[in-house]
């Protein structure tokens, strides 16, 4: 059972395996930033004196660009949204990173009952979430109803000797609550194979840290707490792990009474309202953290923390209660990083 905590309370998480990490003691830690995906990204790394940041800076950003270019649901010439326009039966062969999103978001649907769905950009774009009718732009105004739900993610044929992918009809695509994590697990990968072994990635607030600072101690991130929960602080070790949150208090606007959070139920096709605030999932990678954040928060404050259990999957669960208070509970899983 949740329960509450008082506020001055501070907890700290360190990963019961840790990794060997090579000695970079006293040397310079280099920061990068740039945009993607719609946000923001910020890179800080401890690495050879001969890498150059510059072209460090380079080669992140054309693996984004390159992400963009494969799985964006905003560029009408990327990867995804021309399999969308594909008549029925029509095969199309991906790129390697977009097959293997494509994979896991398949298996994070099987696994949670369609609580996620890479087949949910109707109901994205119908409550004005999507590329066109946003629910910031002038002139929108909020459905009264959703859409009736269809779900077509069990439709969907991966051929993996092919590396494609089968449009089964109508089929559209939004991998919006996968693809940034694979974002992070791509900047990790291309910083590795630069040599640099010690950093900590954060793209749109999903992160992932390896090594460890030139003062020896690891890449401390505290977990994210939705805004006004008096919730004791939760102190990460960021070591050989990655994190990622979903919240009902991002991107949500107001209507007819109501908040719409961006975060959609596929099986309803209407914004999860449950009062599950947030959900922080700790994983080896970015990817699986990302997908599985946004499954559990729309299990919501019952069917997830079970789902987590059964998974095996150490997530951090805060839920809004009737008194205005917060509350939280965590997963078997999790508690086994308890410092």
């Amino acid at each position: 059972m949740p329960s509450a905590a008082a506020p001055e309370q501070r907890r700290v998480l360190i990963p019961p395996t840790l990794q060997p990490a090579p000695l970079v003691l006293g040397q310079a830690v280099h920061r990068l930033a740039g945009r993607s995906m719609g946000t923001t990204w910020q890179v800080d790394w401890v690495g050879p004196r001969q890498v150059q940041p510059t072209a460090v800076q380079h080669a992140l950003q054309s693996a984004l660009d390159e992400l963009v270019r494969q799985m964006s649901t905003w560029e009408a010439d990327s990867e995804l949204s021309r399999f969308c326009r594909l008549p029925e039966g029509a095969w199309q062969v991906l790129p390697p990173d977009f097959f293997l999103v494509m994979q896991a978001a398949l298996q994070v649907a099987e696994a949670s009952g369609g609580a996620f769905d890479p087949t949910v950009a109707p109901a994205v774009d119908h409550w004005g979430f999507g590329p066109t009718g946003r629910h910031d732009e002038a002139g929108f105004s909020a459905p009264a109803a959703a859409l009736p739900v269809a779900p077509a993610w069990q439709a969907l044929q991966l051929d993996s000797r092919q590396h494609a992918m089968r449009q089964p009809g109508g089929c559209r695509l939004d991998l919006s609550a996968i693809a940034k994590g694979h974002g992070v697990d791509v900047m990790a990968r291309v910083l590795r194979e630069r040599g640099i072994a010690s950093f900590l990635v954060e793209l749109g607030g999903e992160l992932r840290g390896e090594g460890h600072k030139p003062d020896g101690q690891p890449w401390w991130i505290a977990l994210e707490h939705p805004p006004g929960a008096e919730l004791p602080s939760t102190v990460l070790a960021l070591h050989g792990l990655s994190v990622a949150t979903s919240g009902d208090y991002r991107r949500a606007y107001q209507a007819g009474g109501q908040v719409r959070s961006h975060t959609i139920d596929p099986r309803s096709g209407e914004p999860v309202a449950h009062g599950l605030a947030s959900v922080s999932v700790l994983h080896a990678d970015a990817m699986w953290a990302d997908s599985w954040a946004t499954a559990l928060t729309v299990l919501g404050p019952q069917a997830g923390p079970a789902c987590a259990e059964a998974q095996g999957l150490a997530a951090l669960f805060i839920s809004r209660e009737a008194d205005g208070r917060f509350s939280e509970h965590l997963s078997p899983a999790l508690r086994a990083f308890l410092a």
